[in-house]
Formats: C-alpha cells, sequence, structure tokens
C-alpha cells in the first residue's frame, strides 16, 4: 500500500533518477519527462516535489460506473458481466482523436471527484455485484500506484482488475504494475511510426514491447483494440502487416477489435469510420490466422459475436452489449466440435446486459 503524504495527498512514486544538470527525469514511460521543482510531466500527473517525483492524483477519480465488460472492450474475460469502471486525469499520450479528451487533458484537479481510498472501491464493487474493476478513462500506467493498491484491495474480495491502456510505459514499472493485473485491453493505435509520432505524440515499439511482454511472460488476459481512422490507419496493407505481426508474435488466439473512429477534439474534419471498413479489417484479420476478430462502435451482430475457429459454431452471440447466444460448456469448449475457446469463461453468462450506472462512491464509505 502506497502511503499519501497528509499534508499534500501526494504519494511518492518509484522511476525516476536525478540529471546532472539539477532536473530529475521521470522514468515511468518512454516520454522520459525531465523536470525542474514543480513542473509537471505531460500526463500533468505526475510532478516533481520537494526533489522527487510523486503522484498527485492518488485516490481521486473522475467519475464511476458499472459497465457491460464487452464495453472495454473484453469479449473472452467473463462475458455479460458487470464491471465498475473508473479513471483520473491526464494521460502520457497527446492522441488527437482522444474520446477523454476532457479528462485527458484536464490539468485542472475540480474534474476530480471525491477521495476514494481503494478498499472503498472494493467494497462498492461487491457490493454492486461487479467481478472486475476497470482502470479506464484515462490510462492507468500514469496512476500506477493508486490502481496497483485498488487492485490489491479488489483481489481480498476475489474481484478481478482490468487494465485499459495504451501500453505506453518502459519495462520496470511494466512489470511491476502488470503483476497486480488479471486482464488488459491493450490500445494498438496504429502499425506505423508515423501515426504514433504525428497523431499520438509517441512511438510505436513500446507499445509492442507490452504486448510481447503480457502474452509471453505473464498470465494476464490481453485483447486488442484498435480505432480505425479513414485515411490514417485504415489501410489494408497496414491491417495485413498488424494482423500477421499479431499471429506471428502474439498467436492466434489474442482476439482483435476494429472499431469505428467518430470525429472528435482535434479531428472533426475526418468522416466516421464506413462499417464496411471494420468488416474489412476482421475479414483480413481472420484470413491472416486471427481467430477472433471483432468488430465495435458500430451495430453488427455478426462481427460482435463469438464463433468456433475451427467449426464455424456462434460460442456467444452479441447484440451491442447484450448477450444473444451461448454455445460454450462448462470448461469453456465450444457445444459442436469441443474446440477450446480461449479467455475466462464460466459455465454460463452473466446478465448484466447494456446497463451503465454511474455510481457514487460516498454511497459506500459508510
Amino acid at each position: 500500500m502506497h502511503i499519501q503524504s497528509p499534508e499534500t495527498g501526494f504519494v511518492s512514486t518509484s522511476y525516476w533518477h536525478k540529471l546532472e544538470d539539477g532536473r530529475i527525469q521521470c522514468d515511468l514511460c518512454p516520454r522520459f519527462c525531465k523536470l525542474q521543482d514543480n513542473q509537471e510531466g505531460l500526463c500533468y500527473v505526475r510532478a516533481r516535489r520537494n526533489n522527487e517525483i510523486v503522484l498527485t492524483t492518488y485516490g481521486r477519480s473522475s467519475g464511476y460506473c458499472v459497465d457491460p465488460i464487452e464495453k472495454k472492450p473484453l469479449n473472452h474475460f467473463l462475458p455479460g458481466t458487470p464491471v465498475l469502471s473508473f479513471g483520473t486525469a491526464g494521460c502520457n499520450l497527446a492522441c488527437k482523436f482522444c474520446q477523454n479528451w476532457d479528462m485527458t487533458k484536464a490539468r485542472e484537479m475540480d474534474i476530480l471527484a471525491d477521495h476514494a481510498p481503494p478498499g472503498i472501491i472494493a467494497k462498492a464493487a461487491k457490493k454492486l455485484g461487479c467481478r472486475s474493476v476497470a482502470y479506464t478513462y484515462n490510462d492507468p500506467v500514469i496512476f500506477m500506484e493508486y490502481a496497483m493498491d485498488v487492485a490489491d484491495a479488489c483481489h481480498e474480495e476475489d474481484i478481478k482488475s482490468i487494465a485499459v491502456t495504451a501500453g505506453y510505459i518502459c519495462d520496470e514499472p511494466r512489470r511491476d504494475f502488470f503483476k497486480h493485473m488479471d486482464a488488459a485491453n491493450v490500445d494498438l493505435k496504429s502499425f506505423t511510426e508515423q501515426f504514433y509520432h504525428k497523431i499520438c505524440g509517441g512511438h510505436l515499439q513500446p507499445v509492442l514491447d507490452t504486448l510481447i511482454y503480457l502474452k509471453h511472460e505473464t498470465d494476464v488476459w490481453l485483447e486488442l483494440a484498435t480505432l480505425l481512422i479513414p485515411g490514417e490507419n485504415d489501410s489494408e496493407n497496414e491491417i495485413e502487416e498488424m494482423t500477421q505481426w499479431v499471429v506471428e508474435n502474439l498467436g492466434p488466439d489474442v482476439p482483435m477489435h476494429f472499431s469505428a473512429f467518430h470525429p472528435d477534439w482535434k479531428m472533426m474534419d475526418l468522416p466516421s469510420t464506413p462499417p464496411e471498413t471494420l468488416t474489412n479489417a476482421r475479414r483480413i484479420a481472420i484470413k491472416n490466422g486471427v481467430h477472433y476478430a471483432y468488430t465495435g462502435n458500430v451495430h453488427d451482430e455478426a462481427g460482435s459475436s463469438t464463433y468456433c475457429y475451427h467449426c464455424g459454431h456462434k460460442l456467444v452471440g452479441r447484440d451491442w452489449y447484450e448477450i444473444t447466444g451461448w454455445g460454450l460448456d462448462a470448461k469453456g469448449s465450444c457445444t459442436n466440435c469441443g474446440t477450446f475457446c480461449t479467455g475466462l469463461f464460466e459455465a454460463g453468462h452473466g446478465n448484466w446486459g447494456s446497463k451503465c450506472l454511474p455510481v457514487w462512491l460516498a454511497d459506500f464509505s459508510g
């Protein structure tokens, strides 16, 4: 458990070192922000105070909501169950298409809700019947000390923890952070360095390193999501290269979600993604050996359902976030041919449906 300063509310962090010129370099992510006293990193929430790097948003959130697990998106992790979702403020990337820019780019802490210690979040999740808690809306790697403590408190209540992340993090903090997670949806924003540099203000390789680490060195359940933006990252050649890389480096069983872009923040001049672009991306992925490929942010029951890659039997029918069919046995295998479907499945599915329930943590603090 990380300890908050009673005077400031800040939490001391690891992953930094002093430079010869007197600045302190934050070593959490590949941005390597170099800070003078009282400066903040690009993420806004890790700052230099009293000759160390601190987390300024520990225990404070931009809001809580009970969502369907499929909204994260995770299609192979306790389907149909409710997840308590929350985030804080700030982000360590600068994506021009960010759909949560009011939180990720917020410098003002007044967007954050009342103080919520890790134990209160775990207590709320249990009382609400949630099977998991998701760190989302903004990237949890920048508030990792808080997320790790919440995850530990949740595990004591037999509640899983999910990181919804861009995976933009350095090696040592990556290892420490994901030790506390049970599942991750990693946003693979593109498969070109140009896109990451021009559109996101980052680099591709650290994200690929995170994916390889998660798949080959952890037991964290992994799914990928890519928002396809017209004219930017939706070419057939790029999707070919991306899906081939996934199969070769992560294996065919990592689910891939291709989601529709809608104009937002600094990319209001582009059109929404045509549904046929998503359908074609899913086709390419399956052609290249991806066993489970999905479309998202559009109404597409065929593209959002799970099928047995061996016999084609529908394993989990989905209409938006509603479960409409179930073709798995108690062991998670196809009821038609017996082929195992990777993921975390139980004998049946949850019935949370498409509800999104805002939550006020003060109701659970008594």
